[in-house]
């Protein structure tokens, strides 16, 4: 049985529940944070909690734990549960009021709930075949930096996509590809690694740092640069990254084929140095 948490409580998942009058139930009024944990170490938690932060001081919400506190109750939850590969996630809103108003309520505490579920199993790079992906208007809220758990317009985006056959949307903005519904993008051309650099626009995702850290120490010529629509269609590779699924290859956008229908030499590069990390948190030497 799933085990969560709530409110500085350890509890069944089945069991776990929020008032109605919560704030993230009326108004999405919170935010959130989904970490990979691989070998029963979380992924990169320093980061997480430094971008769950930043969401939180954005939107005017104490942060209820210190990162010593988070990082405590994070690996309990994980021992918690099953399996050493796992997605933990986390999420706080403004709290319970006692009636419903759009200004914030005095003195509010936060609600903090927790759970962690099975990730998917590790699939081997020669068997990736790759995504199909589709352009849409980007229809989201203008501070997209913020990790927050309104998503009620990357669901239609998503949704939209898998009706079409394909995986995810990349969401373009005059003229411009920003990200994806739930992912951040990168594309290839001519050798050089490229992607939009980070801002209001676009969430700062941590796979995606990651990327351009592990291409920063192997030599990998990388730019952080707006990609236009057209110089996303016109890639040799498309890369769709994010914590849970770690580095798509896009193999068709819309109705064009990308990098030959098949993932390209420079992701199959770069995913052999993301496993190689994971390899490294398994065994505690990267964190």
């Amino acid at each position: 049985m799933s085990t969560a948490y709530l409110n500085g409580e350890f509890r069944p998942l089945s069991e776990t529940q929020v008032s109605v009058m919560d704030r993230g139930f009326l108004f999405g009024d919170g935010v959130y944070e989904v970490i990979p944990v691989y070998g029963g170490r979380l992924f990169r938690l320093a980061h997480h909690l430094k971008r769950l932060r930043n969401s939180l001081d954005a939107v005017r919400i104490a942060n209820p734990l210190s990162n010593e506190a988070w990082e405590t109750m994070l690996t309990e939850l994980v021992a918690r549960n099953e399996g050493l590969d796992q997605a933990a996630y986390l999420q706080v809103t403004r709290g319970v009021a006692p009636r419903r108003d759009h200004a914030f309520p005095e003195n509010s505490s936060p609600t903090l709930f927790a759970m962690s579920t099975p990730m998917a199993e590790a699939v081997d790079i020669d068997s990736v075949t790759g995504i199909a992906a589709i352009t849409l208007p980007d229809i989201r809220w203008k501070i997209c930096n913020i990790k927050a758990i309104t998503l009620l317009p990357n669901v239609l985006l998503r949704q939209q996509a898998i009706d079409s056959d394909g995986a995810e949307a990349i969401l373009i903005d005059d003229g411009l590809a920003i990200e994806g519904a739930a992912s951040n993008i990168f594309i290839v051309r001519n050798g050089l690694l490229i992607t939009p650099p980070n801002g209001p626009a676009l969430l700062p995702g941590i796979t995606r740092d990651l990327i351009i850290e592990l291409a920063t120490n192997h030599a990998i010529p990388f730019r952080e640069a707006d990609i236009t629509q057209q110089e996303l269609c016109n890639a040799d590779e498309i890369w769709l990254t994010s914590s849970t699924r770690e580095i798509s290859p896009v193999i068709r956008l819309d109705d064009k084929t990308i990098s030959g229908g098949a993932p390209g030499p420079q992701w199959r590069r770069m995913i052999s140095l993301y496993q190689d990390y994971k390899t490294a948190i398994r065994k505690g030497e990267a964190s």
